[in-house]
């Protein structure tokens, strides 16, 4: 993290202060992908962008040489089915003023990015933005590299940069914090039912259990 607020409750990602980067999950990056099954990647990334659009959290979707590397893929793009990803010819998605100035155009200092590939795509604005001035948190999960090496040593740099690594299921729950707060609590629960692993499925079976009419058989 690039400021002092290392510890402590502001520490923590709002929805109010977070913009989210999404880079480059086209079909080229996950032909190589080999640090994580890439279908868990897919889910996590979505699970991530429908989180920030519960959430209202500011969303910028980025490709690469679109023409050659292939649309950004269809999952991602239906959650924000208006937007047209910025199509970049950078590898460092940070050195494209179109992103730059997309980002600071939202006034948010807390930057979550999610990329392919973790030691290239990722790190490189990730790196770049926290010397900026920006709180960068990298979502290891919805990110991938070559291999398992090469997604391990990106993180540890960015680390030593001062960014944060977090997972995408970190981020909804620092979002919603409280489950009191009624706005959110629908469509982050609906989120984590389609994409949340084992705890969509043990969700879906806490609301039948309470769907269930007392006194009436198992």
């Amino acid at each position: 993290m690039s400021t002092e607020n290392k510890a402590g409750l502001d520490a923590l990602l709002t929805p109010e202060e977070s913009v989210v980067v999404l880079i480059d999950h086209q079909p080229f990056q996950f032909a190589n992908l080999n640090s994580h099954e890439p279908t868990m990647v897919v889910n996590n990334v979505v699970g991530l962008a429908k989180a920030a659009k519960v959430f209202d959290v500011p969303t910028i979707l980025t490709t690469v040489l679109e023409e050659r590397g292939g649309l950004l893929i269809q999952g991602l793009q239906d959650v924000f089915p208006e937007q047209k990803p910025i199509n970049r010819t950078f590898i460092n998605t940070w050195q494209d003023e179109r992103v730059v100035d997309a980002v600071k155009a939202t006034g948010r200092k807390k930057l979550i990015l999610a990329g392919l590939w973790t030691e290239i795509c990722l790190a490189m604005p990730a790196i770049q933005a926290a010397g900026e001035g920006f709180e960068v948190f990298a979502v290891t999960d919805a990110s991938g590299g070559v291999s398992k090496e090469a997604h391990d040593m990106a993180v540890r740099r960015m680390v030593q940069a001062g960014v944060v690594p977090i997972t995408w299921i970190a981020v909804l729950g620092e979002w919603q914090r409280d489950w009191a707060r009624e706005k959110t609590v629908q469509g982050a629960a609906e989120v984590q039912a389609q994409h949340g692993g084992a705890t969509g499925v043990a969700f879906a079976w806490e609301m039948q259990l309470l769907a269930t009419p007392a006194g009436s058989e198992a």
